[in-house]
């Protein structure tokens, strides 16, 4: 190798892996600069503006460990809302005092490994050009929206947005007639809230969505103060679950337990709200069709109490489950079920009537036509692999992950890809990602990424890459925790079932606790499978 690169590292991506990445490199040193496309820090909660968007982990949980960061900083509410949530990463960078290094509302253009220098030659989209030893995106597993393939979609004349391009300015859904296609957690948050302003809401739906009581309320500055001196222990406690919730899995099974006891268990899972219902169930859950029926029977009886029609309730909560219980991830609801007693709201079942086409005023399906005014697409993600394939990132020879990746992800430990030297990524693929907590996981691979360059760093090595033959031990290892699961019976993101042509897999480690072991048993070893130069 050969050269001096501008810096020592480049961040892409400014939400919670990003900055918390950002932080821990330059408090140890290094010379990092970070840049995101977004005008502003948040991640997913800068381009999630849309009507209702809030956040489905609860606080202390979804935040930062730094004390620095949440000593003076309070919520208004258990599960807050995109607005507060962009207050809050202001707040962040402010007081880690991240600012001077970031550049922000300027994407990426590509990155490309200069194999003779031995580093990584960047062009951002405002023609500025740089050189990093250490290339680190950290683009989160909701990076590239997926919109379906709609004849039509491009005639319609009102507004008609994903998600996850919502107007930062919005949209007005007052007397108008709103049509939402998809019903995952934006299309449950977006329903809720036009609910209350159209004059009609009509939902698309392919599938029911398994939603969760939110138990969403105010929370208030003195009982954050008095809970503060108890925040070490929480995040303490949420590196060693599953989920990076502080919600322990009960260690029992559902079916050595009475009936009795077994309902009562459930009754205050479901209270406690957010989920705990599925976090914090018994431990056979998802591995067992028995155990997880018991609980998909609870939850469907617990939804049809509050649906007045039983057509209705027979199409969001049917008698036999679309798929085992948990094995999507779940929504969290305030009044989504209820607002299907309301007349102004429809359901349309695209199983029994699929959508022709999209006309400039409304929707044909196989039924006939309905008038639209505004058209909201709650459509999904190319989930964890998508924003990573999207970026024009060249290793050797010139091959890009979406090349490297086109018979399905392959990495090593979650982080690196061999053919791509001096490069990690978090909160990525095969690492647990969308199943954990985002705080918890960022940190945890915050700090292995930070560790991992300060032994280089130590020892005099400019360089890393992961060895050709881990990808498939970590690809073993990712399909026998994935065996014995309910995961597999599920047409999930989590499994890339819901882009089609996409290769099958489970996308995500299923445990933040021992996704940690592992990474740290790698590290005891002198970074076991990484050849170091």
């Amino acid at each position: 190798m050969s050269g001096v690169p501008d810096i020592d590292a480049l961040v892409i991506g400014a939400g919670f892996s990003g900055l918390y990445l950002l932080a821990k490199l330059r408090e140890n040193g290094f010379n990092v600069r970070l840049v995101d496309a977004a005008a502003e820090p948040g991640g997913i909660w800068y381009w999630n503006c849309y009507p209702g968007a809030r956040v489905d982990s609860h606080v202390p949980i979804y935040e930062f460990s730094d004390e620095r960061v949440w000593r003076d900083w309070t919520w208004s509410e258990r599960f807050p809302g995109w607005r507060e949530l962009r207050r809050y990463f202001r707040h962040a960078c402010h007081v880690l005092d991240l600012w001077p290094a970031m550049k922000l509302g300027v994407a990426m253009r590509s990155a490309v490994f200069d194999e003779d220098a031995g580093f990584w030659r960047v062009e951002l989209a405002d023609g500025d050009r740089l050189t990093t030893r250490h290339l680190l995106p950290c683009t989160g597993f909701a990076a590239k929206a997926y919109i379906p393939s709609l004849p039509g979609l491009d005639r319609f004349a009102g507004p008609a947005h994903h998600t996850a391009h919502w107007p930062q300015e919005g949209i007005d859904f007052t007397g108008k007639r709103v049509a939402i296609i998809g019903t995952g957690a934006s299309g449950v948050q977006v329903a809720q809230e036009a609910a209350r302003e159209a004059a009609q809401l009509t939902i698309y739906q392919r599938t029911p969505i398994l939603a969760l009581p939110m138990r969403q309320r105010s929370l208030t500055e003195v009982e954050q103060a008095q809970a503060k001196p108890g925040y070490p222990e929480i995040f303490r406690q949420r590196r060693l679950s599953s989920g990076g919730f502080e919600i322990p899995r009960l260690d029992q099974s559902a079916l050595e337990v009475s009936s009795d006891e077994r309902t009562a268990t459930f009754e205050r899972l479901w209270a406690a709200g957010g989920f705990h219902y599925w976090v914090g169930n018994y431990a056979d859950i998802l591995v067992d069709e028995r155990a997880n029926r018991l609980a998909y029977d609870f939850w469907r009886d617990k939804v049809r109490e509050r649906i007045a029609d039983p057509a209705l309730q027979e199409k969001l909560a049917p008698s036999e489950p679309p798929h085992p219980f948990g094995v999507k991830r779940p929504s969290l609801e305030q009044t989504y079920y209820d607002i299907f007693n309301q007349p102004n709201v429809k359901l349309v079942d695209l199983r029994d009537e699929p959508i022709v086409e999209i006309l400039p005023h409304g929707v044909a399906t196989s039924a006939g036509v309905r008038q639209h005014d505004v058209l909201v697409l709650a459509t999904g993600f190319d989930a964890v692999t998508g924003g990573l394939m999207q970026m024009d990132i060249r290793g050797r020879h010139g091959t890009t992950l979406a090349i490297a990746w086109k018979e399905g992800a392959r990495t090593h430990l979650g982080y690196a890809v061999s053919g791509f030297p001096n490069m990690l990524f978090l909160y990525g693929p095969q690492s647990p990602s969308g199943f954990a907590n985002g705080p918890s996981a960022a940190e945890v691979q915050g700090d292995w990424v930070t560790s991992f360059l300060m032994h280089l760093r130590h020892a005099g090595l400019d360089g890393f890459e992961a060895e050709p033959d881990t990808h498939d031990a970590w690809g073993r290892h990712m399909d026998e925790l994935a065996a014995p699961t309910l995961f597999p019976r599920a047409d999930s993101w989590y499994m890339g079932a819901n882009i089609p042509g996409k290769p099958r897999q489970l996308l995500n480690y299923p445990s933040l606790v021992i996704y940690a072991e592992m990474c740290e048993a790698a590290a005891a070893g002198g970074y076991t499978g990484f050849r170091l130069s």
